[in-house]
């Protein structure tokens, strides 16, 4: 059942006044006039050379950079061919789940698979077939918490802004209350959390490493949100999962997180996908699909959506989400890179990744006025460091000389590493920092 536009005036009219709206404009009164396009002002259609030829001069307007530390919850990691050969196959790239699912065993084994991975990556009990990005994976998650009177989210300040402003936006729509943790030093100061945890507490969001990169107090942060009778809801970088303590051996009720760095390319912003996995007992209350294996009236191997969680499949007042896509398509992005790397793989990934940027860190700290904002903290493959500079100028001279530098944050810049920065590019990095310094 797809989504109903009323067409003619009388239609639209009747929609209107069960919203309790005077006229259509009121549908959008809460998207900000700076951003509302009156009118789209399209040019003169063109054939199919002189869109080429435009396309081709567009195109020539990219900068490619040779080299790139840039992070923030889109990261640049090698991609093995294999994830390419295989996914870029019609039969997947054109695949879509029907409502008759069972038919399409190939897609259903596919996100089984995939399931499974994401099991084994978290240490979780069960996962879903993935959410449309990591802040909405986070969003949902934290809904999943959710009962009658406990109904209070408490959010690390140290998550990724963007998760905060999704998550806030879910919640403002239900009344549900929000506390932000305060930032201490990069990380989320635990007696904090305690001080804001009360009888109507439903969950703890964290994320770690966070923002900053910081590797937050796992241990004490979920003790504390458990002792209080509240779930943990934990945002987790996929490849450092082949390095850290995963989300179930903190013992945390849901772990989510982005999955770009699995195979995907930056894109320009997507397509992504986002994961999710709870343990056993909040299984039902997983948003979207679950496929599940089993065996046919022949006794063989084969799969079937065993839960499904969305608003087309089950009566729209028990439904617990309004996802409807199973990205299935980024999801198998995920599981092959998966299968490719191994988990010595994705280990020796996750190795260089905080390698490198230790070595980063250090180098940049011989530098006068790029000192480490967190001192003491550990990190796995991001950090903050002072500048001495205004740093959006200071990435700008950077970026004439081929190089992404990290991104102004906070009056400091956030910078990344991964295995694909190489020592000689780091180099190259705090020479090309000395010279802009000291013009």
């Amino acid at each position: 059942m797809g989504s109903y536009i009323p067409s003619t005036a009388e239609e639209r009219k009747v929609m209107l006044e069960q919203l309790g709206l005077g006229s259509m404009e009121d549908l959008y009164s809460v998207v900000p006039e700076s951003v509302r396009v009156r009118s789209l002002n399209l040019p003169e259609g063109l054939s199919e050379m002189e869109v080429s030829r435009t396309m081709r001069g567009l195109a020539d307007r990219n900068v490619r950079f040779r080299s790139v530390f840039r992070g923030a919850g889109a990261y640049r990691h090698y991609i093995p061919a294999i994830v390419k050969t295989v996914t870029s196959r019609e039969e997947f790239v054109t695949a879509y789940t029907p409502y008759q699912a069972e038919i399409s065993q190939g897609v259903l084994q596919s996100i089984f698979e995939y399931q499974t991975q994401i099991c084994e990556l978290t240490g979780m009990d069960v996962s879903n077939a993935s959410v449309y990005d990591g802040a909405v994976a986070a969003a949902e998650a934290v809904l999943m918490c959710l009962e009658r009177r406990k109904n209070g989210v408490i959010l690390a300040g140290t998550a990724d802004p963007q998760t905060i402003t999704t998550v806030q936006t879910y919640c403002e729509s239900r009344s549900v209350p929000v506390t932000v943790l305060p930032v201490k030093n990069g990380a989320t100061d635990p007696a904090d959390l305690a001080a804001s945890l009360s009888d109507s507490s439903a969950c703890l969001y964290v994320q770690s490493p966070n923002y900053y990169g910081v590797l937050e107090d796992m241990d004490a942060l979920v003790a504390a949100a458990h002792d209080a009778g509240a779930r943990v809801v934990m945002g987790a970088n996929p490849i450092s999962l082949g390095l850290l303590k995963t989300p179930g051996e903190y013992g945390v009720d849901i772990a989510t997180g982005e999955g770009q760095p699995l195979g995907m390319p930056l894109g320009f912003g997507g397509p992504y996908l986002g994961f999710m996995a709870c343990r056993k007992e909040l299984m039902r209350r997983l948003p979207g699909r679950i496929v599940g294996e089993t065996q046919d009236h022949e006794g063989r191997r084969c799969f079937v959506l065993t839960l499904q969680a969305r608003e087309q499949h089950i009566r729209r007042e028990k439904a617990s989400s309004n996802i409807c896509s199973n990205e299935a398509l980024c999801a198998m992005t995920a599981s092959v890179y998966l299968a490719a790397m191994g988990p010595q793989g994705l280990a020796r990934v996750a190795e260089n990744c905080a390698a490198h940027a230790h070595y980063l860190a250090a180098e940049l700290s011989r530098i006068p006025g790029f000192s480490l904002r967190h001192e003491g903290r550990e990190f796995f493959h991001e950090f903050l460091t002072d500048c001495p500079m205004d740093g959006e100028k200071l990435c700008s001279k950077l970026a004439e000389k081929g190089i992404l530098g990290g991104l102004p944050v906070e009056g400091g810049i956030l910078w990344c590493c991964t295995e694909l920065c190489t020592r000689g590019d780091m180099d190259e990095l705090i020479t090309a920092i000395r010279e802009v310094c000291a013009q």
